[in-house]
């Protein structure tokens, strides 16, 4: 695949009014000292673009997206390499997370994110970025 988007980011598209999701993506703000990660809501136009450009269903996917260089990662595999990307005490059970089949994990992602607004709810639109984070945050 030619590049399609040049970007020293890798993109983060995760569902904006899901509770859960939205501290996800705080943690992962916090802890990203090498400032790798930007940041769009599903939601937002800038996620339309990209799903469109990757050819990304956002509706059936049900998950975090990752854009790295010209490669998407979904489900588990997105969630490693942002842990892996961190370099916090989460990074060896990333490693490990390997360990797994890809179908056990994303078994296991899948069951979580199809309860994950039963579990920790949703807000009526996307939490809008404080001043601080409004940069990470694609428009």
């Amino acid at each position: 695949m030619a590049p399609i988007l040049t970007t020293k980011f890798d993109i983060i598209l995760f569902d904006g009014v899901c509770n859960f999701c939205n501290r996800y993506i705080n943690y992962v703000i916090t802890h990203d000292k090498a400032n790798r990660f930007v940041f769009a809501p599903v939601q937002s136009n800038s996620a339309h673009h990209l799903a469109a450009l990757y050819q990304i269903d956002l509706q059936r996917l049900n998950s975090i997206v990752v854009v790295h260089d010209d490669k998407v990662y979904t489900q588990s595999k997105a969630v490693i390499h942002i842990v892996k990307n961190l370099y916090t005490w989460w990074l060896p059970l990333a490693y490990l997370a390997y360990i797994i089949p890809p179908f056990i994990r994303d078994y296991m992602y899948t069951a979580f994110a199809n309860k994950r607004y039963a579990l920790f709810g949703q807000s009526e639109s996307c939490v809008v970025p404080t001043i601080h984070m409004k940069s990470k945050f694609l428009s």
